[in-house]
Protein backbone atom coordinates (compact mmCIF):
# COMPACT_ATOMS: atom_id res chain seq x y z
CA UNK A 1 0.00 0.00 0.00
CA UNK A 2 1.54 3.49 -0.93
CA UNK A 3 1.23 5.62 2.12
CA UNK A 4 2.71 8.92 0.83
CA UNK A 5 4.93 8.37 4.05
CA UNK A 6 8.45 10.17 3.79
CA UNK A 7 11.30 7.81 3.64
CA UNK A 8 14.45 9.78 4.39
CA UNK A 9 16.21 9.82 7.26
CA UNK A 10 17.83 12.29 9.35
CA UNK A 11 21.07 13.80 8.62
CA UNK A 12 22.42 13.66 12.05
CA UNK A 13 21.52 12.43 15.31
CA UNK A 14 17.72 11.11 16.54
CA UNK A 15 15.05 12.45 17.37
CA UNK A 16 13.75 13.61 20.69
CA UNK A 17 9.48 13.22 20.14
CA UNK A 18 7.41 14.14 22.53
CA UNK A 19 3.69 12.57 21.89
CA UNK A 20 0.74 14.38 23.51
CA UNK A 21 -2.96 13.08 24.15
CA UNK A 22 -4.91 13.39 26.92
CA UNK A 23 -5.01 10.07 28.88
CA UNK A 24 -3.06 6.45 28.54
CA UNK A 25 -6.24 5.03 29.38
CA UNK A 26 -7.98 2.27 27.13
CA UNK A 27 -8.68 2.74 23.10
CA UNK A 28 -6.51 2.59 19.76
CA UNK A 29 -4.88 6.18 20.52
CA UNK A 30 -3.41 5.32 23.75
CA UNK A 31 -2.29 1.67 21.74
CA UNK A 32 -0.63 3.60 19.43
CA UNK A 33 1.11 5.50 21.41
CA UNK A 34 2.49 3.25 23.11
CA UNK A 35 3.91 1.24 20.08
CA UNK A 36 4.90 4.30 18.28
CA UNK A 37 7.20 4.77 21.51
CA UNK A 38 8.48 1.43 21.85
CA UNK A 39 9.45 1.71 17.99
CA UNK A 40 11.24 5.08 18.65
CA UNK A 41 12.96 3.27 21.84
CA UNK A 42 14.44 0.03 19.90
CA UNK A 43 15.45 2.78 16.98
CA UNK A 44 17.80 4.78 19.51
CA UNK A 45 15.84 8.08 19.59
CA UNK A 46 14.44 9.64 22.64
CA UNK A 47 10.64 8.46 23.55
CA UNK A 48 8.60 10.61 25.88
CA UNK A 49 4.92 11.12 26.15
CA UNK A 50 2.73 13.61 28.12
CA UNK A 51 -0.69 13.02 29.26
CA UNK A 52 -3.24 13.05 31.77
CA UNK A 53 -1.75 9.20 32.96
CA UNK A 54 -3.71 6.09 32.86
CA UNK A 55 -3.12 2.55 33.03
CA UNK A 56 -1.02 2.36 30.20
CA UNK A 57 1.53 5.06 31.65
CA UNK A 58 2.80 1.46 33.07
CA UNK A 59 3.64 0.13 29.28
CA UNK A 60 4.89 3.36 28.35
CA UNK A 61 7.54 3.36 30.64
CA UNK A 62 8.25 -0.69 29.98
CA UNK A 63 8.64 0.22 25.94
CA UNK A 64 11.98 3.22 27.53
CA UNK A 65 9.96 5.78 27.54
CA UNK A 66 9.46 8.26 29.86
CA UNK A 67 5.87 9.85 30.95
CA UNK A 68 4.91 13.15 32.37
CA UNK A 69 1.54 13.83 34.07
CA UNK A 70 0.10 17.09 32.29
CA UNK A 71 -3.78 17.76 32.54
CA UNK A 72 -4.09 17.48 28.90
CA UNK A 73 -7.73 16.35 28.88
CA UNK A 74 -8.80 19.54 29.54
CA UNK A 75 -10.90 21.74 27.67
CA UNK A 76 -10.68 24.80 30.16
CA UNK A 77 -9.09 27.69 28.54
CA UNK A 78 -7.05 28.62 31.14
CA UNK A 79 -5.56 24.89 31.76
CA UNK A 80 -4.74 24.97 28.08
CA UNK A 81 -2.85 27.87 28.31
CA UNK A 82 -0.84 26.30 31.67
CA UNK A 83 -0.09 23.14 29.67
CA UNK A 84 1.30 24.64 26.91
CA UNK A 85 3.70 26.44 29.30
CA UNK A 86 4.17 23.29 30.94
CA UNK A 87 5.07 21.64 27.47
CA UNK A 88 7.30 24.41 26.39
CA UNK A 89 9.18 24.36 29.45
CA UNK A 90 9.70 20.35 29.14
CA UNK A 91 10.20 20.73 25.33
CA UNK A 92 13.60 22.77 26.48
CA UNK A 93 14.37 20.98 29.19
CA UNK A 94 14.56 17.71 27.20
CA UNK A 95 15.62 19.32 23.85
CA UNK A 96 12.59 18.12 22.19
CA UNK A 97 12.36 18.02 18.14
CA UNK A 98 9.14 16.89 17.47
CA UNK A 99 5.91 17.65 19.07
CA UNK A 100 3.05 15.14 18.22
CA UNK A 101 -0.51 15.73 19.01
CA UNK A 102 -3.25 13.13 18.43
CA UNK A 103 -6.16 15.04 20.23
CA UNK A 104 -7.73 18.63 20.28
CA UNK A 105 -7.16 20.07 23.45
CA UNK A 106 -3.72 18.40 23.89
CA UNK A 107 -2.79 19.76 19.96
CA UNK A 108 -3.83 23.28 20.95
CA UNK A 109 -1.23 23.33 23.98
CA UNK A 110 1.29 21.41 22.22
CA UNK A 111 1.35 23.36 19.01
CA UNK A 112 2.23 26.58 21.02
CA UNK A 113 4.65 24.89 22.77
CA UNK A 114 5.94 24.04 19.63
CA UNK A 115 6.42 27.28 17.75
CA UNK A 116 7.30 28.68 20.77
CA UNK A 117 10.51 26.58 21.14
CA UNK A 118 11.26 26.06 17.42
CA UNK A 119 9.95 22.05 17.44
CA UNK A 120 8.43 20.82 14.54
CA UNK A 121 4.77 20.14 15.09
CA UNK A 122 2.57 16.93 14.33
CA UNK A 123 -0.87 16.53 14.31
CA UNK A 124 -2.70 12.58 13.80
CA UNK A 125 -6.40 12.58 13.10
CA UNK A 126 -8.10 9.36 14.51
CA UNK A 127 -11.54 10.69 13.20
CA UNK A 128 -13.72 13.34 11.89
CA UNK A 129 -14.60 16.31 13.78
CA UNK A 130 -18.28 17.90 14.01
CA UNK A 131 -17.34 21.24 11.93
CA UNK A 132 -20.44 22.76 11.34
CA UNK A 133 -20.90 25.43 14.21
CA UNK A 134 -18.47 28.05 12.98
CA UNK A 135 -16.34 28.18 16.81
CA UNK A 136 -16.46 24.18 16.74
CA UNK A 137 -14.48 24.32 13.21
CA UNK A 138 -12.25 26.97 14.38
CA UNK A 139 -11.51 24.67 17.40
CA UNK A 140 -11.03 21.68 15.80
CA UNK A 141 -8.20 23.37 12.75
CA UNK A 142 -5.78 23.09 15.23
CA UNK A 143 -5.27 19.46 13.69
CA UNK A 144 -4.93 20.51 10.39
CA UNK A 145 -1.81 23.63 11.58
CA UNK A 146 0.71 20.79 11.64
CA UNK A 147 4.03 20.45 9.50
CA UNK A 148 3.11 17.23 9.52
CA UNK A 149 -0.40 15.92 9.07
CA UNK A 150 -1.07 12.05 9.65
CA UNK A 151 -4.31 10.58 8.13
CA UNK A 152 -5.19 7.00 9.73
CA UNK A 153 -7.71 6.02 6.22
CA UNK A 154 -8.06 7.54 3.07
CA UNK A 155 -11.48 8.23 4.57
CA UNK A 156 -9.88 10.53 6.92
CA UNK A 157 -7.26 11.62 4.51
CA UNK A 158 -10.14 12.89 2.36
CA UNK A 159 -11.90 14.46 5.07
CA UNK A 160 -9.13 16.77 5.66
CA UNK A 161 -8.46 17.87 2.23
CA UNK A 162 -12.34 18.39 2.57
CA UNK A 163 -12.92 20.60 4.90
CA UNK A 164 -9.97 21.88 5.89
CA UNK A 165 -7.61 22.38 2.99
CA UNK A 166 -4.39 22.38 4.56
CA UNK A 167 -1.56 22.61 1.66
CA UNK A 168 -1.24 18.96 0.44
CA UNK A 169 2.48 17.71 1.00
CA UNK A 170 1.95 18.40 4.53
CA UNK A 171 -0.54 15.48 4.70
CA UNK A 172 0.83 11.90 5.39
CA UNK A 173 -1.41 8.52 5.30
CA UNK A 174 -0.30 6.25 7.65
CA UNK A 175 -2.93 3.49 8.11
CA UNK A 176 -3.35 1.78 11.77
CA UNK A 177 -1.61 -1.18 12.58
CA UNK A 178 -2.74 -4.37 14.18
CA UNK A 179 -0.54 -6.32 16.30
CA UNK A 180 -0.66 -9.57 14.10
CA UNK A 181 1.69 -11.43 16.79
CA UNK A 182 -0.98 -11.18 19.41
CA UNK A 183 -3.89 -11.39 16.34
CA UNK A 184 -2.83 -14.67 14.74
CA UNK A 185 -5.40 -17.50 14.67
CA UNK A 186 -2.08 -19.78 15.31
CA UNK A 187 -1.76 -18.47 18.32
CA UNK A 188 -4.92 -19.07 19.45
CA UNK A 189 -5.47 -22.54 21.14
CA UNK A 190 -8.90 -24.23 20.54
CA UNK A 191 -9.38 -24.30 23.96
CA UNK A 192 -9.81 -20.64 24.34
CA UNK A 193 -12.11 -19.95 21.94
CA UNK A 194 -14.25 -23.16 22.58
CA UNK A 195 -14.61 -21.91 26.71
CA UNK A 196 -15.65 -18.25 25.05
CA UNK A 197 -18.35 -19.64 23.14
CA UNK A 198 -19.48 -21.72 26.38
CA UNK A 199 -19.55 -18.77 28.38
CA UNK A 200 -21.85 -16.81 25.90
CA UNK A 201 -24.35 -19.81 26.07
CA UNK A 202 -23.71 -20.66 22.46
CA UNK A 203 -21.90 -23.82 22.68
CA UNK A 204 -23.19 -25.26 19.45
CA UNK A 205 -21.50 -25.91 16.22
CA UNK A 206 -23.76 -23.95 14.07
CA UNK A 207 -21.59 -21.02 12.47
CA UNK A 208 -21.17 -18.26 14.72
CA UNK A 209 -21.60 -14.55 13.34
CA UNK A 210 -19.82 -11.75 15.65
CA UNK A 211 -20.24 -8.15 15.58
CA UNK A 212 -17.98 -7.02 17.93
CA UNK A 213 -18.59 -3.06 19.36
CA UNK A 214 -19.76 -0.86 22.58
CA UNK A 215 -23.84 -1.22 22.21
CA UNK A 216 -24.83 2.16 20.74
CA UNK A 217 -26.91 2.79 17.81
CA UNK A 218 -24.67 3.58 14.93
CA UNK A 219 -22.93 0.78 15.19
CA UNK A 220 -25.77 -1.07 13.48
CA UNK A 221 -26.82 -3.91 15.60
CA UNK A 222 -30.26 -3.63 15.09
CA UNK A 223 -29.04 -3.69 11.17
CA UNK A 224 -27.60 -6.91 11.66
CA UNK A 225 -30.73 -8.48 14.12
CA UNK A 226 -32.81 -7.54 11.02
CA UNK A 227 -30.69 -9.33 8.56
CA UNK A 228 -30.06 -12.23 10.16
CA UNK A 229 -34.18 -12.23 10.60
CA UNK A 230 -34.01 -12.80 6.54
CA UNK A 231 -32.03 -15.57 6.85
CA UNK A 232 -35.00 -18.36 6.62
CA UNK A 233 -34.12 -21.69 8.09
CA UNK A 234 -30.25 -21.17 7.44
CA UNK A 235 -28.34 -22.44 10.91
CA UNK A 236 -26.38 -20.20 12.74
CA UNK A 237 -25.53 -18.57 16.44
CA UNK A 238 -24.79 -14.56 16.83
CA UNK A 239 -22.57 -12.57 19.27
CA UNK A 240 -22.96 -9.28 20.07
CA UNK A 241 -19.78 -8.32 21.82
CA UNK A 242 -19.66 -5.11 23.98
CA UNK A 243 -20.50 -3.03 26.67
CA UNK A 244 -23.95 -1.04 26.93
CA UNK A 245 -21.75 2.04 28.83
CA UNK A 246 -25.12 2.78 30.24
CA UNK A 247 -27.62 2.99 27.57
CA UNK A 248 -29.92 0.39 29.09
CA UNK A 249 -32.80 1.60 27.28
CA UNK A 250 -31.16 0.57 23.66
CA UNK A 251 -29.64 -2.66 25.30
CA UNK A 252 -33.76 -3.06 25.92
CA UNK A 253 -34.54 -2.35 22.33
CA UNK A 254 -32.13 -4.80 20.46
CA UNK A 255 -33.82 -7.51 23.41
CA UNK A 256 -36.83 -6.48 22.57
CA UNK A 257 -36.26 -6.75 18.74
CA UNK A 258 -34.59 -10.40 19.18
CA UNK A 259 -37.66 -11.53 20.80
CA UNK A 260 -40.22 -10.11 17.61
CA UNK A 261 -38.32 -11.38 14.73
CA UNK A 262 -38.24 -15.02 16.73
CA UNK A 263 -34.31 -15.28 17.36
CA UNK A 264 -33.90 -15.63 21.01
CA UNK A 265 -31.41 -18.25 22.05
CA UNK A 266 -29.42 -17.77 18.69
CA UNK A 267 -28.79 -14.42 18.84
CA UNK A 268 -27.35 -13.01 22.86
CA UNK A 269 -25.84 -9.69 24.13
CA UNK A 270 -22.71 -11.13 25.39
CA UNK A 271 -21.12 -7.91 26.94
CA UNK A 272 -17.55 -6.94 26.91
CA UNK A 273 -15.04 -9.49 25.92
CA UNK A 274 -11.13 -8.78 27.28
CA UNK A 275 -10.06 -11.54 24.94
CA UNK A 276 -10.39 -10.60 21.63
CA UNK A 277 -8.32 -12.66 19.58
CA UNK A 278 -10.07 -15.71 21.48
CA UNK A 279 -13.38 -14.07 19.72
CA UNK A 280 -12.81 -13.54 16.49
CA UNK A 281 -11.40 -17.02 16.80
CA UNK A 282 -14.78 -18.07 18.18
CA UNK A 283 -16.20 -16.79 15.32
CA UNK A 284 -16.67 -17.91 12.00
CA UNK A 285 -17.84 -14.24 10.47
CA UNK A 286 -17.67 -11.19 11.81
CA UNK A 287 -19.68 -8.38 10.90
CA UNK A 288 -19.60 -4.67 11.40
CA UNK A 289 -22.62 -3.06 10.74
CA UNK A 290 -22.34 0.57 11.25
CA UNK A 291 -24.52 3.23 10.00
CA UNK A 292 -22.18 6.15 10.16
CA UNK A 293 -18.61 5.67 8.69
CA UNK A 294 -15.95 4.52 11.20
CA UNK A 295 -12.59 6.41 10.86
CA UNK A 296 -10.31 3.15 10.58
CA UNK A 297 -12.44 0.40 11.83
CA UNK A 298 -10.18 -1.48 14.26
CA UNK A 299 -12.32 -4.42 14.39
CA UNK A 300 -12.15 -4.87 10.79
CA UNK A 301 -8.24 -5.07 10.81
CA UNK A 302 -8.17 -6.90 13.86
CA UNK A 303 -10.71 -9.97 12.62
CA UNK A 304 -9.11 -9.94 9.37
CA UNK A 305 -5.70 -10.64 10.26
CA UNK A 306 -7.32 -13.25 13.06
CA UNK A 307 -8.31 -14.96 8.91
CA UNK A 308 -11.69 -14.29 9.53
CA UNK A 309 -13.93 -12.78 6.38
CA UNK A 310 -15.22 -9.81 7.28
CA UNK A 311 -19.01 -8.45 6.30
CA UNK A 312 -18.35 -4.47 6.27
CA UNK A 313 -20.57 -1.75 5.14
CA UNK A 314 -19.16 0.25 2.04
CA UNK A 315 -18.09 3.91 3.59
CA UNK A 316 -15.30 4.79 6.05
CA UNK A 317 -12.51 3.31 6.85
CA UNK A 318 -13.76 -0.51 5.96
CA UNK A 319 -13.11 0.74 2.18
CA UNK A 320 -9.64 0.92 2.72
CA UNK A 321 -9.26 -2.42 4.40
CA UNK A 322 -11.89 -4.25 2.58
CA UNK A 323 -10.85 -5.81 -0.83
CA UNK A 324 -14.67 -6.31 -1.96
CA UNK A 325 -14.99 -10.66 -2.63
CA UNK A 326 -11.19 -10.90 -2.27
CA UNK A 327 -10.78 -10.98 1.95
CA UNK A 328 -14.47 -9.88 2.53
CA UNK A 329 -17.73 -8.34 1.42
CA UNK A 330 -18.40 -4.80 1.51
CA UNK A 331 -22.23 -4.12 1.58
CA UNK A 332 -24.87 -0.37 1.32
CA UNK A 333 -24.57 0.78 4.59
CA UNK A 334 -27.49 0.24 7.09
CA UNK A 335 -29.22 -2.20 4.51
CA UNK A 336 -30.63 -5.20 6.31
CA UNK A 337 -31.43 -7.11 2.46
CA UNK A 338 -28.08 -6.36 1.26
CA UNK A 339 -25.80 -7.55 4.29
CA UNK A 340 -28.43 -10.83 4.53
CA UNK A 341 -27.64 -12.09 1.07
CA UNK A 342 -24.05 -11.48 1.99
CA UNK A 343 -24.49 -13.07 5.32
CA UNK A 344 -26.31 -16.50 3.15
CA UNK A 345 -23.52 -16.23 0.81
CA UNK A 346 -20.56 -16.46 3.63
CA UNK A 347 -22.79 -19.33 5.43
CA UNK A 348 -23.12 -21.68 2.39
CA UNK A 349 -19.79 -21.23 1.38
CA UNK A 350 -17.68 -22.55 3.93
CA UNK A 351 -14.50 -22.99 1.61
CA UNK A 352 -14.83 -19.74 0.38
CA UNK A 353 -15.12 -18.10 4.09
CA UNK A 354 -11.53 -20.00 4.28
CA UNK A 355 -9.90 -18.44 1.37
CA UNK A 356 -11.19 -15.25 1.82
CA UNK A 357 -9.68 -15.47 5.20
CA UNK A 358 -6.67 -16.72 4.27
CA UNK A 359 -6.04 -13.76 2.16
CA UNK A 360 -7.10 -11.36 4.71
CA UNK A 361 -4.51 -12.50 7.28
CA UNK A 362 -1.79 -12.05 4.40
CA UNK A 363 -3.12 -8.63 3.77
CA UNK A 364 -2.95 -7.27 7.09
CA UNK A 365 0.40 -8.33 7.59
CA UNK A 366 1.44 -6.63 4.87
CA UNK A 367 0.12 -3.70 4.89
CA UNK A 368 -1.44 -2.83 8.31
CA UNK A 369 0.75 -4.32 10.75
CA UNK A 370 2.05 -2.45 13.62
CA UNK A 371 5.58 -2.67 12.33
CA UNK A 372 4.45 -1.11 9.03
CA UNK A 373 2.71 1.94 10.89
CA UNK A 374 6.04 2.31 13.51
CA UNK A 375 7.95 2.58 10.13
CA UNK A 376 5.62 4.94 8.52
CA UNK A 377 5.20 7.22 11.33
CA UNK A 378 8.85 7.31 12.14
CA UNK A 379 9.80 7.92 8.40
CA UNK A 380 7.49 11.02 8.66
CA UNK A 381 9.86 12.24 12.36
CA UNK A 382 13.04 11.16 10.19
CA UNK A 383 11.80 13.23 7.13
CA UNK A 384 10.91 16.15 9.23
CA UNK A 385 14.44 15.86 11.04
CA UNK A 386 16.01 16.43 7.21
CA UNK A 387 14.00 19.09 6.62
CA UNK A 388 15.06 21.25 9.48
CA UNK A 389 18.60 20.44 9.18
Amino acid sequence: MATGADKSTPANGRPVVLQALPHLGAGGVAEEAVEIASALAASGATALTASAGGPRVADIEAAGARHFRLPLHSKNPARMWRNARALGALAAAEKVDIVHAVSRAPAWSAEAAARRRGCAFVTTFYGTYSHRWRPKRAYNAVMARGDRIIAVSEHIRDYIRAVYAPPEERIRLVPIGVDTARFDPAGVEPGRAAALRESWGLAGREPLIALPGRLTRWKGQAVLIEALARLGGRDFACALIGDDQGRKRYRAELEALIARRGLGGRVRLVGPCADMPAAYAAADIVVSASIEPEASGKVVVEAQAMARPVIAPDHGGARDTVRDGETGWLVPPGDADALAAALALALDSPALRAALGAAARRRMAADFSVRAMCENTLAVYNALMSERR
